[in-house]
């Protein structure tokens, strides 16, 4: 089946060499968009400079051709970006939709500890407060209603945004750019139809989808994979001791991540091979949940996992 349109991507911090954590979620996003007949980028998410690490934007991008993931595009940088993120705040300090926030992330426990509230929900703290000349973070205010969505693979997800979340950062007292709103503004302004990323960031998608709202911007379709997990069992990353892709053999790699994603190995003898099968395999069981969504219902077919 071939999508009109589609366009996905994978979108690394530059914080360290890939893992095979980091190889599921581009595998994924690869697969979705080739078994789709879309189009597939890579954005690297470089605004963060403390946690960044010299030359791993590079080493990245070498480690994605050598696994014959290859964008459509010339990757995409952040740091280059930083016009469109200033344009849409504008629009949201216009609409009064954010405000500045002088909490420390201990005053923000703190304080919401005292209300009863689990201790990463921003009180509301500074939303009312009278401005100082301190630092200030800018946070955009949040409804009390709830924002939901239909992931593909994990189904039906909601979040009660005030209760659940409170407002959250979009520019940070240090002056640097808050995921959230990069990542709506890129996907919006590159035309990003489809996102494929881990699981750990299903929670994350309903502050997206509210700031798509407020800036009048498209929503895109979500698939959330599962995530790899260090032998501690939290999410294999840099901190939890994740190694680097072995590149030596890419090809082991590889089915490392398919199987991680569901699937059965693919008995392939080179890169190219396993990437052309994987993709037939993807595309099955695309068009499978594509079925059952014809015969039942789209919300019923996306509680049933693609990958």
């Amino acid at each position: 089946m071939t999508t009109v349109g589609y366009c996905g991507r994978f979108a690394p911090s530059p914080t360290g060499p890939l893992h095979q954590g980091s190889l599921v979620a581009a595998l994924a996003s690869w697969l979705d968009a080739r078994a789709q007949g879309g189009r597939w980028l890579v954005r690297i998410e470089d605004i963060d400079p403390p946690r960044e690490e010299a030359g791993a934007a590079r080493a990245q991008l070498a480690a994605l051709s050598a696994l014959g993931l290859v964008p459509d595009e010339p990757p995409t940088f952040q740091s280059a970006r930083i016009a469109l993120y200033q344009q849409a705040l504008a629009r949201l300090q216009a609409a009064g939709q954010v405000y500045r926030c002088t909490c420390s992330r201990s005053a923000v426990e703190q304080a919401a500890q005292r209300l009863g509230l689990p201790p990463n929900v921003y009180p509301g703290t500074c939303r009312d407060a009278t401005p100082s000349k301190q630092p200030a973070g800018l946070r955009v205010r949040v409804p009390a209603q709830s924002v939901g969505f239909v992931d593909r693979a994990c189904g039906p997800f909601t979040q009660q945004l005030e209760r659940q979340v409170g407002d959250f950062v979009v520019r940070r007292a240090d002056g640097l750019w808050a995921y959230q709103l990069a990542v709506v503004v890129d996907d919006a302004q590159q035309q990003i139809t489809d996102v494929v990323r881990g699981a750990d960031l299903l929670d994350n998608t309903p502050r997206q989808i509210y700031l798509q709202q407020l800036l009048h911007l498209p929503t895109p379709r979500y698939l959330h994979v599962p995530i790899v997990l260090a032998a501690s069992g939290e999410k294999l990353s840099k901190q939890t001791g994740a190694p680097p892709l072995d590149l030596s053999d890419p090809l082991r790699e590889l089915e490392q991540a398919w199987r991680h994603l569901g699937f059965a190995p693919t008995g392939a003898a080179t890169v190219p091979d396993f990437l052309a099968r994987a993709m037939t395999a993807w595309r099955a069981r695309w068009d499978l949940q594509r079925s059952r969504a014809d015969t039942i219902g789209t919300a019923g077919a996306a509680q049933r996992p693609i990958p």
